[in-house]
């Protein structure tokens, strides 16, 4: 017997229903290839289409504005920068909430604010449409993959019938609670990635001072009590030179000022977020703010 989510998604399948897809940079871009593979017509906005012309030609509809996917698709993803650009997109007079029509799925899967999350679900409440905030971890790896972690808030039943579309992008997926419960656990995330990725860079730069191999070294390091993602997929990375983004460090101070902002709200204080931040920000004066977070090495050179 089929599974019950199987069943959703062969339905939504037969019922053809479009996808739309707002964001398509070095994230975004993966993902709506996957939900196309899956067999899912797909309508796509980004703000500039020449980066979009692969999707295109593989059979992405494009959008010419946010409203034209609003009116265009029963599911929308959202995938874009900061919580003012999530704002713009659903809140905007001409943004989702406004234009979408009633029973429309909206989900955010941009690293954005709990609170603005519990907003736009109030917002869709009162409209008749369904909102999820569902953040997602794995960087350009996971999301080329189909790999990803998705963290989920909303209603239950909503995560329910969307989790079909979540498989076609990620593999471990999980409802975290109400709105806004997604973006907390996508900030516990980047609180550990933030502690790990120092970690990371100060041993490649020990390795070398000391004399050692560092290819050897992650070796070893890699497969023992030390072993993470940033380890495993960013460290060989550093050592090839390669700090081009699979993650912006625009982004991820982004983040850490969203889990300071929250941290405070909660009466907490955070030193190693706090000295991560500072660390990227620094980074960023230089204008390293484009490149991914494994060019945190580039401190100690």
């Amino acid at each position: 017997m089929k599974k019950n989510d199987d069943v959703l998604l062969e339905g939504l399948l037969m019922q053809k229903q479009t996808i739309g897809f707002i964001g398509l940079g070095v994230m975004g871009k993966s993902m709506a290839r996957n939900i196309m593979k899956a067999g899912y017509p797909l309508i796509g906005y980004s703000r500039t289409k020449e980066k979009c012309a692969d999707l295109i030609a593989e059979g992405m509809r494009w959008a010419d504005t946010v409203q034209d996917v609003a009116v265009n698709a029963e599911i929308i993803l959202t995938m874009v920068g900061f919580p003012k650009d999530v704002e713009e997109v659903y809140l905007g007079e001409h943004g989702l909430i406004n234009q979408a029509k009633a029973g429309t799925y909206l989900i955010d899967m941009t690293t954005s604010a709990p609170q603005l999350a519990k907003k736009l679900f109030a917002a869709g409440k009162e409209k008749g449409i369904h909102v999820l905030d569902a953040p997602v971890s794995g960087g350009d790896i996971g999301a080329r993959n189909g790999a990803l972690a998705i963290m989920v808030g909303g209603e239950k039943e909503d995560f329910d019938m969307i989790t079909p579309l979540f498989r076609t992008m990620g593999t471990n997926i999980e409802y975290q609670g109400s709105a806004g419960s997604g973006q907390h656990t996508k900030l516990c995330n980047q609180m550990a990635i933030a502690g790990t990725m120092i970690g990371v860079c100060e041993s490649l730069v020990y390795a070398k001072r000391a004399g050692l191999d560092p290819e050897t070294v992650l070796k070893s390091i890699s497969g023992g009590a030390a072993g993470s993602f940033s380890l495993t997929n960013l460290a060989p990375r550093i050592l090839k030179g390669d700090f081009e983004p699979g993650f912006y460090i625009k982004h991820f101070i982004k983040d850490l000022k969203i889990v300071l902002d929250e941290s405070e709200a909660l009466g907490l204080d955070f030193p190693g977020v706090s000295l991560a931040k500072s660390l990227y920000e620094e980074l960023a004066e230089e204008g390293l703010g484009e490149k991914g977070t494994q060019a945190l090495y580039k401190y100690w050179k």
